[in-house]
């Protein structure tokens, strides 16, 4: 039986957001929406926005059709349980009702999920991991965080889960987070083009970073390969805790496809012992659309469970 789910993604800067045709195989959208999202908007200003952004996609449904459920995600730490936003620097909130805030205004079954576990429940369900039970997906862009999946089912630790780039691997290099020793600290695109600026003097992006790499640059290539040993490291306790058999690579740093995948199964090549699950390498496959398609799966589960 097909659902059709109203999935809003809100983030920092963009709000997305698709009219998704779901059922137990596919997750199709019909119509897409892309909104800014205001600077400093609060808890009440994000429910404003996802309340026009749903209505405008009610008025696409074809004649007879109707709307079944919302699935809302945003980054930070989320509270699924309790439908809060538990802190959010992006967004400048802590502790928001939004769920509660939205089901107020929105006449429809409303699910509220965190953007990168709903983005590796879409990856694990309909991209690169399709098939697969035990995931973890790794977006590494400005920061590392991974969506955990055990058994097919999110984990989400009461919003905590999937740190990774806040494991300690030894270093002495300081974090954001006011800590030194984190895999983010060399292993995120921020970091790669901080490095190689500090080493250079030149200011570049990771990805034209990863371009100096594949030219032969050796300062590209020597910060390169710390942001691989340390992701190495990082990923090798992960290994050893939850034993996945896939981890799914995504954010902008991924983009470097296999200049960061083949340095990378090397390096845990040589660090996995006997008694380690391999894990499969793979590259998400659904880009910036998987934490819409994550938000209509979570609108549709709940559907299910009700």
């Amino acid at each position: 039986m097909t659902a059709n789910a109203i999935a809003v993604d809100v983030g920092g800067t963009e709000m997305k957001a698709a009219l998704v045709a779901v059922d137990r195989h596919r997750a199709e959208p019909l119509r897409w929406l892309r909104r800014p999202t205001p600077r400093g908007a609060d808890g009440a200003a994000t429910a404003e926005l996802v309340v026009a952004a749903v209505a405008e996609l009610v008025t696409e449904l074809r004649v007879g059709a109707s709307a079944d459920a919302v699935g809302v995600v945003v980054p930070g730490a989320v509270d699924e349980d309790r439908g809060i936003g538990v802190y959010s620097a992006n967004l400048g909130w802590s502790d928001v009702p939004l769920r509660d805030m939205l089901a107020e205004r929105i006449d429809l079954p409303v699910s509220l999920g965190h953007d990168v576990r709903a983005g590796g429940l879409a990856e694990a369900r309909l991209g690169a991991a399709r098939g697969m039970r035990d995931v973890v997906v790794l977006p590494i862009g400005t920061g590392i965080a991974a969506a955990l999946l055990f058994d097919g089912k999110l984990h989400s630790g009461g919003g905590f889960a999937g740190e990774l780039g806040h494991v300690d691997i030894g270093h002495g290099e300081a974090c954001g987070c006011g800590r030194t020793g984190c895999v983010e600290a060399l292993a995120s695109s921020a970091a790669v083009a901080r490095r190689y600026q500090e080493r250079t003097g030149v200011e570049r992006s990771s990805a034209e970073v990863a371009s100096a790499v594949r030219a032969g640059d050796p300062d590209a290539q020597a910060v390169w390969q710390e942001a691989v040993d340390a992701l190495a490291k990082g990923l090798l306790v992960l290994i050893t805790i939850a034993a996945p058999e896939c981890i799914v690579l995504g954010g902008g740093f991924a983009q470097a496809g296999d200049l960061l995948t083949e340095p990378l199964r090397d390096r845990l090549d040589g660090m996995l012992a006997a008694y380690h699950r391999r894990p499969r390498l793979e590259l998400a496959e659904l880009g910036d659309t998987a934490g819409c398609l994550g938000a209509a799966l979570l609108a549709t589960e709940g559907l299910r469970t009700k």
